[in-house]
């Protein structure tokens, strides 16, 4: 059927969907992406964290005993050792996350901006639309991947608790410092292997959004004939100006015949006339040329001007395959040229009427 989208899309419609915000982006790598590099952000800038709250704590617990009563003085000073503690542990930690997440971001949609994805359209808060959302093929891809990242998780955590679960009692033995540090591995192992995993998901969710794309962009072939046309143009409507500024071209260049020095042709099948104007040019110019009918209409405008016509079949055939229109005639050409205009201009003396 002509209606069929069974095209892929041209470049044109990827870069106006494009313009428009609509582009794919696999929402499953920026979160693994971005949880991946904030666990391993902990683990380097833990150390320093924990050292940080620790000596705010030791800090706070020294005063208690000399402190007598609590003044605005004093709340405004645990207020700004607070944002000092709270910069130096969590800041780097929620700028990592936000970096990660911006830069996967960017590095799927190719840096794009586009101002036409936050406009209002009815469709997004019609009933009817939400329905069909909720039971198309992306819902339930999603619920499905839902699923499997469940099933995942749930899986690891039982593999990995079920071994460390008999060793708890043995942490009553650790430091607090200890157990903190064993819990911590115990986690990080646990985030590294999902994320692995994770990762091949986000892999596959992002050749299946880019599938889907693709699939959703397909064009029709009577919509690929439209937006040829509406980019290069009618072929009809460019037939049709291409002849009319053909026309205009060879009305004046036949205007032009009259002024010619010479016409030189061969016999019937092409005709060029030549001008010479030593102050503006370097060399005779070709002012017309034609083949067959304009040939015969170059000559009898010549005639009809008392424009010398000569016959000369090799530079006739030379002259219309080598010289453009209003261009200055080649040096290999200037002797024969020249001989003809000499023959012309010395017959222009004799008969000066």
């Amino acid at each position: 059927m002509a209606g069929e989208k069974t095209e892929k899309a041209t470049q044109k419609r990827k870069q106006d969907e494009r313009k428009k915000g609509n582009i794919f982006m696999s929402r499953d790598a920026v979160t693994v992406f971005s949880l991946l590099l904030t666990f391993y952000a902990i683990k380097l800038l833990l150390p320093s964290g924990f050292g940080a709250m620790q000596g705010t704590l030791r800090t706070f617990f020294s005063r208690l005993p000399t402190q007598e009563s609590i003044t605005q003085t004093d709340l405004n000073h645990f207020f700004l050792e607070g944002c000092l503690v709270f910069a130096q542990t969590a800041l780097p930690l929620l700028l990592v996350c936000a970096a990660a997440a911006i830069v996967t971001t960017m590095l799927q949609t190719r840096m794009l901006f586009s101002s036409k994805s936050y406009a209002f359209k009815g469709e997004r808060i019609n009933p009817l639309s939400g329905l069909k959302k909720m039971f198309s093929l992306r819902s339930a891809v999603e619920l499905l991947k839902s699923l499997a990242k469940i099933s995942i998780l749930g899986y690891l955590i039982y593999t990995v608790g079920k071994d460390e679960l008999l060793r708890l009692p043995s942490l009553s033995d650790l430091s607090f410092v200890q157990a903190m540090s064993y819990t911590g591995q115990i986690i990080f192992s646990l985030v590294l292997k999902a994320s692995i995993i994770f990762a091949f998901l986000a892999a596959a969710d992002y050749l299946y959004q880019w599938w889907e794309y693709e699939k959703n962009l397909r064009m029709s072939k009577q919509e690929i004939k439209d937006e040829y046309k509406q980019v290069e143009g009618d072929p009809q409507i460019k037939g049709r100006l291409r002849s009319m500024q053909q026309q205009r071209s060879r009305r004046r260049m036949m205007q032009s015949v009259p002024s010619a020095d010479v016409v030189i042709r061969n016999p019937t099948h092409f005709a060029v006339a030549i001008k010479y104007d030593q102050q503006k040019n370097r060399a005779p110019v070709v002012i017309a040329k034609g083949a067959d009918a304009v040939a015969l209409r170059i000559v009898r405008i010549a005639e009809e001007n008392s424009v010398h016509v000569t016959e000369n079949k090799p530079l006739a055939r030379a002259l219309f395959d080598t010289v453009a229109l209003d261009e200055e005639i080649p040096e290999q050409y200037f002797k024969a040229v020249a001989q003809v205009l000499a023959f012309v201009y010395a017959l222009k003396e004799r008969n000066p009427n």
